[in-house]
């Protein structure tokens, strides 16, 4: 009898977590309908203010906000309050995703609309749903698992292919000789799979490729327009 009820009490409790998950994606859908046009910006949490990659990451985000791009990070400190910095003084929106953690990451001050979330998951739905384009700063493993997350995403066709930008070729440069080296000769990954990646070593050449896919798509979509336009009329 007891036992049974353990059970019964495990599935009631399974089941309110399922409408506190949809509640979350509902709270991020609501919020972030207006995030467009975004860039996401993901890196490392340690990294300080004073750091030269802390001034490079505020440079790439306000002149990405002085463009016309939203800025969306997880919501910290390091990279994220960087990032979070630049879009605020360009005066872009300043989105922060946080994460509720056992030792809790504190949101920084430099956002404009900020949202916690208890699910990992949702949060991760939220920081690629809204971005078309992704700048990956260097990090550690929530920064690699995050990479990984994107690439799979455009790999198996659930996200479209938006440029993937790792920044400081002499960070990444250990992992990129592995992908070719080896999970590419042995044949795990597909040619194609690396080509979604970019790699850039100033601010500037980050937004040039943000900026020159945006047009790109835009002459794209203003095409189809016409085309279908003309089909109808």
């Amino acid at each position: 009898m007891e036992q049974g009820y353990e059970i019964n009490e495990l599935a009631k409790e399974e089941s309110w977590r399922m409408f506190r998950i949809i509640g979350e994606l509902v709270e991020g859908f609501d919020t972030l309908t207006s995030a467009e046009p975004a860039v996401t910006i993901y890196g490392s949490a340690r990294v300080r203010p004073g750091d030269e990659l802390y001034a490079k990451t505020e440079e790439i985000a306000r002149r990405l906000g002085k463009l016309g791009f939203n800025i969306i990070t997880g919501g910290g400190p390091g990279i994220m309050e960087a990032a979070n910095k630049g879009a605020l003084d360009a005066k872009a929106k300043s989105i922060g995703l946080n994460i509720e953690l056992p030792e809790e990451q504190v949101g920084n001050e430099y956002t404009t609309m900020a949202l916690t979330f208890h699910h990992f998951f949702v949060r991760k739905v939220m920081l690629v749903k809204y971005a078309l384009a992704f700048v990956i700063m260097p990090g550690g493993l929530g920064t690699l698992d995050e990479l990984s997350e994107v690439l799979t995403l455009m790999q198996t066709h659930k996200i479209k292919p938006f440029p993937v930008i790792l920044f400081s070729s002499a960070y990444w440069k250990g992992l990129l000789d592995w992908l070719q080296s080896y999970t590419l000769a042995k044949g795990y990954i597909s040619p194609e799979d690396l080509d979604l990646l970019r790699v850039c070593d100033t601010p500037k050449g980050v937004v040039d490729i943000v900026q020159s896919w945006h047009r790109k798509q835009e002459v794209v979509g203003k095409k189809a327009l016409g085309e279908w336009l003309l089909n109808v009329f």
